[in-house]
């Protein structure tokens, strides 16, 4: 499994700013990062059940502690290629608080938390921003001669997106709350 290094240390002390903590995830050869105070929890991928007409970036719902909660698939949404069931072996749902709703997105894995000074990201080139659907895109930062890309999860749904997930919440069930941190399931 692939792991990021620490990005703090790498900052000489007169130069640090403010750090963010980020997760790291990996789909496909791409990495990726969300905000961590966005993340409930971090889970082993459970049987996925599928929902009929459900949109396709939907891959499911899961029962988490007796709250229902739709999982999106992270390359649909992002429209990167589907991986090989190979590709399924350390998959991880992150559990993120999306507009006082609680969603679990599929990630091929989880590599560990980042702390990266706000001064190391940089805002996406202006050609990605000019692609409507690039506007979940925050921020890249270089790590290690590795370019992550900061997603804002409270934009990665598109409003008639937001919609079809509250219908799925009205008959699935509300797993609504606070994220309160970040909770690791033991076998990460």
């Amino acid at each position: 499994m692939e792991t990021f290094m620490e990005f703090e240390n790498s900052v000489p002390s007169e130069k640090k700013s403010k750090i963010k903590q980020l997760v790291g995830f990996v789909i496909g050869a791409d990495k990726f990062a969300l905000d961590i105070l966005m993340v409930q929890e971090i889970i082993r991928t459970p049987t996925i059940t599928n929902l009929p007409n459900s949109p396709e970036f939907i891959e499911g719902v899961i029962n988490l502690r007796g709250k229902v909660l739709p999982v999106i698939e992270l390359r649909r949404r992002l429209k990167l290629p589907l991986p090989n069931d190979s590709d399924k072996a350390n998959s991880r749902i992150i559990i993120v608080n999306v507009d006082n709703k609680i969603t679990g997105f599929l990630a091929d894995s989880v590599t560990k938390v980042l702390k990266v000074p706000e001064d190391a990201i940089e805002p996406p080139p202006d050609i990605v921003l000019a692609g409507l659907d690039s506007q979940y895109i925050q921020g890249v930062c270089d790590i290690e001669n590795s370019l992550v890309i900061l997603l804002d999860f409270s934009r990665i749904l598109q409003v008639d997106e937001i919609r079809k997930l509250k219908t799925l919440y009205k008959t699935g069930g509300t797993a609504g709350g606070e994220a309160s941190g970040i909770e690791m399931a033991e076998s990460l």
